[in-house]
Formats: structure tokens, C-alpha cells, sequence
């Protein structure tokens, strides 16, 4: 084993805990790759990690709801490395989003770490959800994507997406890699040191291990 792979599995791996279903899978998809990895929501074990994951099921209220009863949305604002949102857990680094579950109709605030709605798919001639394998195109050259061959399939479920966007020039982040289902809308997201994906990485095959790996390896 080389130096410089002993230094990369050796980083402090923390997916925080926010309760929600596939917590597991995404543990498994980081320890296939040789990385030990904790789950929790400790302010002291989330602060002092060097890679985040912030997995997220279900709809955008409750899960605002759990991350509030865990006292983690404070904590995530807190964060300077880099984290990687999955599914709703991308959803969730939007200002809001029009997934409001059985609660209402009025938008959900969310943790406001990149300046994008979400809304739902606007695809009147496709089924929602948007379920099962579709290609993504990312930003050329982005480190994210690094040795993933272009048409290389994801796997999605979500019927909620942010649309294009691009506010680098105020901040706000910017889309990095988009799908299409009816019309393009953000497959992946970056702000500074927060990073999201609208797929499931732990459920892509060779492409999303290499996606996590490439995360793990930023």
C-alpha cells in the first residue's frame, strides 16, 4: 500500500446522522472502499471529521423536521469540510422546497447553503417519480466526475429537483452536472465545501463507487 492511499483511508468519514433509511447502504458503499467510517450526530465527532455525507429519504419536511429535533441544522451550517448530500440530502442544502409531505402546502425552509428552489419535476408526459437509471452530463473537468466515462448511468428516485442554476458571481453556488427527464434539471450541485447529488452513488454500480471515491479523494 503506497503512502498517499494510506493517507486517503486513513481520513476521519462521518455520515451524519439524520435518521433517515439508507444511512446503512451508504456506510457499506464507504467501507467497500477500504475507508472506516462513523455515523453520528455529536457535534465534537461531526466538527472534527474530514469528509461528510449527509444521506436523506422521504419528503423535505419531515426530514427539515428530524434534522431540527437532532439540533443538526445548526451544526451542518457549521461544517468547513467537504460534505456530500445525497438525494434529499442535496435537496436539503436549497433555500426551500415545494416538498412539504402531508403537513401543508406552504414551501419548507431548508439549510440555505446553496442559493436554488426545489420544486417539483416538471414533466407532464413522464411518470413520477423519476425512477430507476439515466445518464448525467457533468461540468467539464470537475474533480467529481474524474474517471467516470461520459453516458455512464446513475440511479434516481425523486419526484423533486432543483432546476439550472448558476450563482457562483453572488456565492450561491452552481450546478455541476445535470440529467434530463422532460427538462434538465441539477444532478449535482457545488458551494464552496458543500456538494450535493440528486442520484444514489451507493446504488449505481462502478460509477457511483468512483463518485464516492472521488469525493473521499478531494
Amino acid at each position: 500500500m503506497t503512502a498517499s492511499s494510506i493517507a486517503n483511508t486513513d481520513q476521519r468519514v462521518v455520515i451524519i446522522d439524520t435518521g433517515c433509511a439508507n444511512v446503512s447502504s451508504v456506510r457499506f458503499a464507504i467501507e467497500r472502499l477500504g475507508y472506516q467510517v462513523q455515523i453520528s450526530k455529536d457535534p465534537q465527532v461531526v466538527l472534527a471529521a474530514d469528509k461528510l455525507f449527509l444521506p436523506g429519504v422521504g419528503t423535505a419536511s419531515e426530514a427539515m423536521h428530524n434534522l431540527e429535533q437532532r439540533d443538526l441544522i445548526a451544526l451542518v451550517k457549521q461544517v468547513t469540510k467537504p460534505l456530500l448530500g445525497i438525494c434529499l440530502g442535496m435537496q436539503l442544502l436549497g433555500k426551500q422546497s415545494q416538498e412539504h409531505g402531508q403537513n401543508g402546502s406552504e414551501l419548507v425552509p431548508c439549510l440555505g447553503l446553496c442559493d436554488a428552489m426545489v420544486e417539483k419535476i416538471n414533466a407532464p408526459e413522464l411518470p413520477l417519480p423519476h425512477m430507476g437509471w439515466n445518464t448525467i452530463t457533468p461540468q467539464v473537468n470537475h474533480p467529481l466526475f474524474n474517471n467516470i466515462p461520459a453516458g455512464s448511468y446513475f440511479y434516481f428516485v425523486h419526484s423533486y429537483a432543483m432546476p439550472v442554476f448558476d450563482h457562483r458571481d453572488s456565492q450561491g453556488g452552481a450546478t455541476i452536472a445535470t440529467t434530463e427527464y422532460g427538462q434538465p434539471f441539477t444532478a449535482a450541485v457545488q458551494n464552496g465545501n458543500f456538494y450535493g447529488v440528486q442520484f444514489h452513488p451507493e446504488r449505481s454500480s462502478k460509477a457511483g463507487a468512483q463518485l464516492i471515491k472521488n469525493f473521499l479523494e478531494l
